[in-house]
């Protein structure tokens, strides 16, 4: 009769869950600071290519300013570091990949990988609209309405801030038909409810857009309907991979019969 104790077996395959789960987190803050370390001497390049949709709409002499003392610095570090983020999160993913993989059955690895890679791509996707789509037309719409005698001069620290709050909301804009076909996956909702429910997405996600977006119509609207659209893209998808599970599920059973 073994005398091992089971609590013992138990706490010892947590500890070595936390060691694996030490070891994939430092990986990827390795993976992120050594695209920091590769970035920083272009900050200050980053910095002006970001700011291009604001600068190229000034009027001739105008500038940004940078009302803090540490401004000038910090501002183009904290994009270097944001961008670091950015481009390493497929190093992230993978490592998170690695982590959580071991304890998946085979058919819930082969739809991961797909869903993972698939938002990673919709995330970049959403934040290359917002720089080369809604922040000129925002910016345009902006400056056209401001007042006679008012110069628009806007603090690097604020202008980035703004930049970055757009690209995340876009992002996660974008990653609404991942989340759409994953809920399908999952079993929590078929297509049936996911058209039953659109009205009600609709205004979720002009709510959603008044909130994130900035205080104008212009962006609201450009926030909103992207949201709408890719819904009803996330609905397509959801009834094709249905329709094609099911004419795999009716071969199956002809076969077998």
């Amino acid at each position: 009769m073994s005398d091992a104790d089971p609590d013992e077996g138990h706490e010892q395959t947590f500890i070595s869950h936390l060691v694996e789960l030490r070891t994939r987190l430092l990986k990827a803050i390795a993976g992120v600071l050594v695209i920091l370390v590769c970035l920083l001497p272009f900050a200050d390049r980053l910095y002006a290519f970001i700011a291009q949709p604001l600068l190229q709409r000034l009027p001739q002499g105008s500038q940004m300013v940078a009302i803090e003392v540490a401004s000038p610095f910090m501002t183009p570090v904290k994009l270097a570091f944001v961008v670091a983020l950015f481009l390493a999160m497929p190093i992230v993913l993978y490592q998170l990949w690695r982590f959580v993989a071991p304890g998946l059955y085979r058919h819930e690895k082969k739809l991961a990988v797909p869903l993972l890679v698939s938002s990673v791509v919709m995330f970049y996707l959403g934040c290359a609209s917002a720089y080369y789509v809604v922040l000129p037309k925002v910016f345009a719409f902006l400056l056209s309405v401001t007042p006679t005698g008012v110069a628009m001069m806007t603090d690097i620290g604020h202008y980035l801030d703004f930049v970055l709050t757009m690209f995340f909301a876009f992002g996660l804009c974008f990653e609404v038909p991942v989340v759409v076909f994953l809920l399908a996956l999952l079993g929590w909702v078929n297509t049936a409810q996911l058209s039953k429910q659109r009205p009600y997405v609709v205004l979720g996600a002009f709510v959603l857009a008044a909130v994130v977006a900035p205080p104008d119509v212009l962006s609201m609207l450009m926030l909103a309907i992207p949201m709408c659209l890719l819904y009803e893209l996330g609905v397509i998808a959801v009834r094709i991979f249905l329709r094609r599970s099911e004419e795999t599920a009716a071969k199956s059973a002809s076969t077998g019969t």
